[in-house]
């Protein structure tokens, strides 16, 4: 089945790592700086890239595993997801990305809980396919 839209976001970021980002709608506006580990002065009251981007994987694969689960006729609605995004040096000399996604399932059954994560991973979560073989990603299921 070929790619069908049905939502585009649009954010508009000025000056880089030390600029600001604001959504086409104007609800999320953010001051950003370089974190203090890069170099960079790590402002008060400012994100960066890696914060904005580990929310919005958390939220995606907290809804994929939802998803998932819905599918299977298994409750999942309480799921968390804490995601951390590491940026580092490649050897190419760039720079790469790391993400470890950790997800909590209360009172779902562990193998069922490990087949879902799983599920949402490889089929559904648009974020884990757009960094697929590109992204180190690890999943640990607490």
């Amino acid at each position: 089945m070929p790619f069908q839209p049905l939502y585009t976001a649009a954010a508009t970021a000025t000056a880089g790592r030390d600029g600001h980002v604001e959504s086409s709608d104007g609800l999320l506006k953010f001051d950003l700086s370089v974190p203090k580990e890069m170099g960079g002065a790590g402002k008060p009251g400012t994100t960066n890239p890696e914060q904005l981007f580990a929310c919005g994987y958390a939220a995606c694969f907290a809804g994929a595993v939802a998803f998932a689960g819905s599918q299977r006729k298994i409750q999942a609605r309480q799921v968390q997801v804490t995601s951390r995004v590491t940026i580092g040096k490649a050897d190419d000399g760039g720079f790469a990305l790391a993400v470890e996604l950790q997800v909590n399932l209360p009172g779902v059954d562990r193998t069922q809980a490990e087949q879902l994560v799983q599920e949402a991973h490889e089929k559904v979560c648009p974020y884990s396919k757009a960094t697929r073989n590109n992204v180190d990603v690890k999943l640990t299921l607490v």
